[in-house]
């Protein structure tokens, strides 16, 4: 089977299925495994995010989405050459990755009918049956039950790991900081799993803009940044922005230092097996005299603004 992913947590799925010699063209946005960057391209974006500020990349996205232009290109003779079987894509966020349907009309160009499959889990059973819905896909059912079983496994022994902690701390994890949106869809129910609570946000819903002074009559206890499609190094640079708004020396996140950044990219805006570590690295920040040493490595920086 020839497999086209054009999302970042379908092609990580993928590749835990053992579908990676099957794999024939991914987005731009796809970086993880590394061996992905050998396979053929097929999407591009007129901006790059790593060279703008946030507020820039905000108002271009904003600008195309008010204009009804699509964010996304698909490479017609990429598409082509590596001519799929089975497409992944995604109708769930117009900025995450190309529609359902921008891929089927892109396919036109393709001989004879493909799969195109639309992933669009909000919460965390979501995205195991996304796992599933791969895995039956591609007659690799019995391997997509076995990594569900073991995403279950894994986050009951964190809940496990919380079951002596006396306090749900309240914390602000906010998606983007110029302008700011609190973080959503299956986020919420992590900070629930990891003995935690967001008021800003809610299960299950898209991520929302907020204004600073929710933020400041919150007053949360953590702020963790998690800009959606950052790694850790630019979140830490992103963390500056916080200064630009009024009162922030007053948060009693700030005052007692319980500022963090994380890899929001890896462990919380994709919607894959890395979620999990993601449940891990918020116990260990919510909880770290309950929790030590689950998180990947240099996952997350408690930061001092």
């Amino acid at each position: 089977m020839r497999i086209v992913s054009l999302l970042p947590s379908s092609t990580e799925i993928v590749y835990e299925l053992g579908l990676g010699a099957d794999l024939v063209g991914v987005s731009h946005d796809c970086d993880y495994p590394p061996e992905v960057k050998k396979k053929i391209c097929l999407t591009s974006i007129d901006i790059d995010p790593a060279k703008v500020s946030s507020a820039a990349v905000n108002e271009w996205v904003a600008g195309r989405v008010h204009s009804g232009t699509s964010i996304y290109h698909i490479d017609p003779a990429a598409l082509k050459k590596a001519n799929p079987d089975l497409i992944l894509t995604q109708e769930l966020c117009e900025v995450c990755a190309p529609s359902f349907t921008e891929v089927k009309s892109a396919c036109k160009i393709l001989d004879g009918d493909r799969k195109i499959i639309s992933l669009e889990p909000t919460s965390i059973d979501h995205i195991l049956d996304s796992i599933l819905t791969v895995g039956k896909a591609t007659g690799k059912e019995e391997k997509a039950e076995q990594l569900v079983s073991s995403m279950r496994d894994r986050i009951k022994k964190i809940e496990g790991l919380l079951s002596n902690a006396n306090s749900r701390p309240e914390v602000a994890c906010l998606e983007w900081l110029d302008p700011i949106f609190s973080a959503g869809h299956w986020v919420p129910e992590m900070i629930s799993k990891a003995k935690g609570v967001d008021r800003l946000t809610q299960p299950s819903r898209p991520s929302l803009r907020i204004e600073w002074d929710q933020i400041l009559d919150y007053d949360p206890a953590k702020l963790i940044l998690m800009p959606c499609g950052f790694n850790l190094e630019r979140t830490i640079q992103e963390a500056n922005s916080i200064r630009r708004y009024s009162g922030w020396q007053k948060l009693r996140a700030i005052q007692n230092h319980q500022i963090f950044a994380v890899n929001g990219t890896a462990y919380f805006n994709r919607p894959g097996p890395r979620i999990v570590d993601g449940i891990a690295i918020l116990a260990e920040i919510l909880h770290p005299e309950s929790v030590r040493g689950i998180a990947p490595a240099e996952s997350y920086k408690q930061l001092d603004l």
